[in-house]
């Protein structure tokens, strides 16, 4: 075990001095000039930053129907190896960035307020919080660095311990005076025309800053060159925490609140020191609007704001101005990120008195997951046989209750032959006879509402931890525990509205559970015809048998030594287990036969694993054959011969081996498939 001094000296090998000098790096006015004349992306608006970070992790392009796609990789949650991964809802994510783009170029989204729209459970706060995450850890890269100013102390100039920072870490080239932005922006430009945006000074000095800019204008008889001597200029590393760069504003009580929280309020102690409260030095900016400037600011269920309040957020987005108590209007530089249920969100269409505000949005709509394999990986991310130590998650449990909460989700297909599980299906990349991706573009356009309803994943993320400690006995968790868990918080979900609305829920449970029913019925199938030897011997027998009906030859009985007819009896029990028809059976042997010759002369060997169709025929034969020997209903019976338990045993093994069961899961699913049997219920 190490000890205090090994971990001492693991942890002084890995810090880097260097990083921490760089990020606490402090300099003159003049030294941030030469900065920027190097790197002009240090004075990039707090949207072009975004834009920029979302970038720094790459993208990749796909193809959907015929249509290019992108993926950020940001979405992916690099960050923390996936812990607040989003999964799916590529559009809503390319929609944001797309939003982000405009604003960094200046093309009007700027002075727009994101508002993130969607039912209760859909991403929208992970997706805020990803995008604070991610500004913070890229103002401390050397590609995201920022800067800000502060002012000496006029009775300790040299003291830099005494440095007056400004509250709002605004932009160093705010000092430089408006007549003169345009030609110092010229100056920059042959560096600037490098970049990606150029060079532009907007903005002014906030109350604080100008109060000591003012103060020292006046101390050095308007000698702009002297004011800048008493300026400093640091690095700022963006933090949630320490309240720079990032605010996050939540609705409380109406009565425990007032707009100071946005924009700061009076310092009532320092009255007494500066004489007066219009005094910025008795001023705290420390609202969330002021200690996000540079970066992010958060509305939590934006909606539920007070009318007080949304007055402040107009103005924050549409003009990128502030008003402290008892002071000018101030600037500011900061993405503005609301986010919002779809009831609240209704409630602003029907308000009259919101035009305003709906005037000054940008709606991303963040819908639930469509995609099953999407909506798994949610799950998986939480509930997995590494993150759950002492119980073993069966196979399909994860898969079955997300397999319900996206049925929840969808609209009933308008083609009457087409189910909801088959639509599901067909939404997540299967293949059905019949439909294209053109039908697949035209089910989608028909269900506008698509993903605004049903449950939320944190539903079921609750109901799988309920099965998880409800069975305190059990060494693994199977689809049934976690179905009936979802079935019985039906009763009292509080967010189902109608009596309607809880029994369709309730019969899509059903269908659920017969889908699962269908595919542990198709495993032990393959787990007891999964014996190699007796699947290549069955198959040689009906090659041979083939082969000799299409050249019209007779086989050797490899027991009499007799030459026989081809046995029919057994090319058609093979046959039938895949719908060949009677009438297409000699169409079937001879694309067998050519499938084989093709083969023989790219000089491959016909292997019966290669040919999709003939392989299923050949598992659900051997099946047929072998069930009544390993007697698989005694299961349901006390009683079991040592030979037929042997047999189980190694139907068991191969579940375990070949599809992920632990002993006691896999004994469950025989079990279950064992009752099925019993009661006839078997179909190919």
């Amino acid at each position: 075990m190490a000890g205090g001094r090994q971990i001492v000296s693991f942890l002084a090998e890995r810090q880097n001095l260097e990083q921490f000098r760089k990020k606490n790096w402090q300099g003159t006015f003049e030294q941030y000039l030469d900065l920027v004349a190097q790197n002009p992306s240090v004075t990039r608006n707090a949207f072009q930053r975004c834009y920029d970070m979302i970038l720094s992790y790459g993208v990749d392009t796909y193809e959907v129907s015929r249509e290019k796609k992108v993926h950020y990789r940001f979405f992916d949650d690099p960050l923390d190896h996936g812990k607040d991964a989003i999964f799916g809802l590529e559009d809503s994510q390319v929609q944001l960035v797309n939003a982000l783009k405009s604003a960094a170029h200046g093309y009007g989204i700027e002075k727009r307020v994101l508002l993130l729209h969607g039912p209760v459970g859909s991403s929208k706060s992970t997706m805020a919080r990803l995008l604070k995450k991610g500004i913070e850890r890229y103002s401390a890269k050397d590609e995201g660095a920022l800067y800000s100013l502060g002012w000496n102390d006029p009775e300790n100039p040299g003291d830099t311990s005494a440095i007056h920072w400004c509250p709002m870490n605004e932009e160093p080239l705010h000092l430089i005076p408006e007549d003169f932005r345009r030609d110092v922006a010229a100056q920059f430009q042959e560096a600037s025309a490098l970049a990606d945006y150029p060079l532009s000074i907007s903005g002014e000095l906030c109350p604080f800053c100008r109060y000591h800019y003012m103060d020292s204008l006046t101390r050095h008889g308007g000698d702009w060159t002297k004011v800048i001597e008493d300026v400093h200029v640091r690095r700022v590393i963006l933090s949630e925490k320490d309240r720079i760069g990032i605010g996050t504003f939540q609705p409380k009580d109406e009565k425990n609140q007032d707009s100071t929280e946005l924009t700061g309020d009076i310092n009532y102690r320092k009255i007494a020191e500066y004489g007066t409260d219009s005094d910025p030095r008795a001023f705290n900016f420390d609202g969330e609007f002021n200690v996000a400037n540079r970066g992010i600011i958060e509305f939590v269920e934006v909606l539920k704001l007070d009318v007080a309040f949304l007055y402040d957020l107009l103005g924050a987005s549409q003009e990128h101005k502030v008003k402290p108590k008892k002071f000018a209007q101030t600037d500011i530089d900061e993405v503005i990120l609301g986010h919002t249920n779809e009831p609240e969100y209704r409630r602003l269409q029907n308000n009259e008195f919101m035009e305003a505000l709906r005037d000054r949005t940008v709606k991303i709509d963040v819908p639930y997951v469509t995609r099953l394999s999407n909506e798994v990986k949610i799950y998986e991310k939480d509930y997995n046989n590494d993150k759950i130590k002492g119980k073993h998650i069966a196979p399909h449990t994860i898969e079955m209750a997300a397999m319900w909460a996206v049925l929840t989700r969808l609209e009933e297909p308008k083609n009457a032959s087409l189910t909801l599980l088959q639509k599901l299906k067909l939404y997540d990349g299967k293949s059905l006879p019949g439909f294209t991706e053109e039908n697949i573009k035209e089910l989608k356009s028909q269900a506008k509402r698509e993903g605004m309803l049903g449950i939320s994943p944190r539903y079921v993320q609750d109901k799988i931890s309920n099965a998880l400690v409800a069975h305190p006995d059990a060494t693994s968790i199977n689809p049934f525990m976690v179905l009936n868990e979802l079935e019985s918080g039906l009763g009292n979900h509080s967010l189902i509205t109608s009596e309607e609305q809880r029994d369709h829920y309730r019969q899509l449970l059903e269908v659920v559970k017969e889908e699962y029913e269908n595919i542990v019925k198709n495993e032990v199938q393959r787990a007891i015809a999964a014996d190699e030897d007796a699947m290549a011997r069955l198959c040689a027998n009906y090659i041979d048998n083939v082969k000799a009906y299409t050249q019209r030859e007779r086989v050797k009985n490899k027991f009499t030594g007799q030459y026989e007819e081809p046995d029919d009896r057994l090319m058609r029990s093979i046959e039938e287990k895949i719908d060949i028809p009677d009438s297409r059976k000699d169409d079937f042997r001879r694309e067998i036969m050519n499938y084989i010759g093709a083969l023989s002369i790219d000089g491959k060997k016909f292997d019966y694993k290669t040919n999709e169709r003939l392989y299923k025929a050949l598992q659900l034969k051997l099946f047929e054959d072998q069930k009544d020997s390993i007697k698989l209903t005694s299961l349901v019976s006390s009683v079991i011969d040592q030979e037929t338990q042997e047999k189980i045993d190694v139907v068991k093994q191969r579940l375990i081996r070949d599809h992920g069961y632990d002993d006691e899961s896999a004994t469950d699913v025989l079990s279950f498939v064992a009752s099925i049997f019993a009661r006839g219920d078997v179909t190919d």
